[in-house]
């Protein structure tokens, strides 16, 4: 409990949000290729992923609307750049909204507002029982249950 009162002497540096800018980076990067291979697929040309070679090369061709850009061989069928677009965007909001989700989820676990020395619902399920939660709730959170039932000195509820 001590060690909760002090704060943290040192400074924010730069490495946490430089990897988390190239984690971004990196996962919209693979995005694009998952989405051209999305619409390769739905075009009827399969799945189709390119080299590690031309994994970073092939993503302006990409972007521009061409769906062979890097890809060795040819596929049987491309999609086209319409097609290409869609299959871009969709997959490109469905990655930013869970890298969304799991930063939000990071910041409420590891954050500077997190709860610090409270036990988890699991935890006191676990350590105190569901029945024993709902017996002795007005002990255990009086800011949230009622007083009101509470019984008088005649013997009679409010």
């Amino acid at each position: 409990m001590k060690r909760t009162r002090y704060v943290d002497p040192r400074p924010t540096t730069w490495e946490i949000p430089a990897g988390t800018l190239v984690g971004v980076v990196l996962v919209w990067a693979l995005g694009i290729q998952l989405g051209r291979a999305v619409a390769n697929l739905l075009a009827g040309g399969g799945a189709t992923f390119p080299t590690r070679v031309h994994l970073f090369d092939s993503l302006p061709g990409v972007l521009s609307g061409n769906a062979a850009a890097g890809l060795s061989g040819s596929a049987a069928a491309i999609a086209g750049p319409g097609l290409l677009r869609v299959c871009l965007v969709i997959v490109e909001l469905v990655l930013t909204t869970l890298m969304v989700g799991a930063a939000v989820w990071g910041w409420r676990r590891w954050g500077p507002g997190r709860v610090r020395g409270v036990a988890s619902r699991a935890d006191a399920e676990r350590l105190l029982g569901r029945t024993r939660l709902r017996k002795n709730a007005t002990m255990i959170r009086p800011d949230l249950h009622d007083h009101t039932t509470a019984i008088t000195a005649k013997g009679k509820r409010r």
